[in-house]
């Protein structure tokens, strides 16, 4: 079912979408290129192949059958004091997991064979995949921690394993990416990633079970939160 939305808004997500895009390859190219003093990189040309074209796949997907998602994905920042914090932490974090490739590419650190790149980039093109079955799922996956108006809990899908899909499958993502980068040394700064993702989630339970009715029962119901048999 396509979701109605108007001419005048659809045309300023997609500027939106565009400028944080071009916003993003900048970005990129100062974290890794620049580090790595070249753009004679070919795991970052294939790391970006990898992304760009599902990339490419899931906001034509959204534009068409449900722009809203894209806007909610776009358009929020966090209310929640945990959340804000936890997002800065992650932010140095993630950018450390890029521009120690790039130096490390520059000189010399790590001897990553080319399979265990392809390899690599296979988990994170799988990751982003499953992603996006979440996201298929819930149209209320957010960036931010906040429940809307019309929001319910989902329990169908992957949510019907564990309570934070999304989670894992990114979890999955920002490990395989200094190696898809060609770089040992960059799983290093990855590594933290998880354990903040873990504050989040635990926070987000308490603002979910305190804002969305009916999820304090999904919790009860879903016992593990990322992987099952495991936590």
């Amino acid at each position: 079912m396509i979701t109605r939305f108007p001419p005048r808004r659809r045309a300023a997500l997609v500027r939106g979408i565009v400028i944080r895009l071009a916003a993003l390859a900048v970005v990129f190219a100062l974290m890794v290129f620049l580090p790595a003093g070249t753009v004679r990189y070919w795991p970052a040309w294939g790391y970006i192949a990898v992304l760009v074209v599902p990339m490419a796949f899931v906001v034509s997907h959204f534009l068409r059958h449900d722009p809203a998602f894209l806007e909610r994905r776009f358009h929020h920042r966090e209310k929640e004091p945990t959340q804000k914090a936890v997002v800065a932490v992650t932010t140095v974090l993630f950018a450390a997991g890029f521009v120690v490739p790039g130096l490390d590419w520059r000189f010399g650190w790590s001897a990553v064979p080319a399979w265990a790149i392809v390899v690599a980039d296979a988990l994170v093109l799988a990751s982003y995949a499953f992603v996006f079955m979440v996201f298929l799922e819930n149209s209320y996956a957010s960036r931010i921690v906040e429940v809307e108006k019309a929001q319910k809990v989902i329990s169908t899908g992957p949510y019907a394993v564990v309570r934070h899909p999304m989670y894992a499958g990114v979890i999955v993502m920002y490990l395989a990416t200094p190696v898809a980068l060609g770089s040992w040394w960059g799983v290093l700064p990855m590594l933290s990633l998880p354990v903040a993702l873990v504050v989040r989630l635990r926070n987000e339970e308490k603002v979910l079970s305190r804002d969305l009715p009916g999820y304090p029962r999904y919790l009860r119901r879903i016992r593990w939160r990322l992987l099952p048999g495991v936590w």
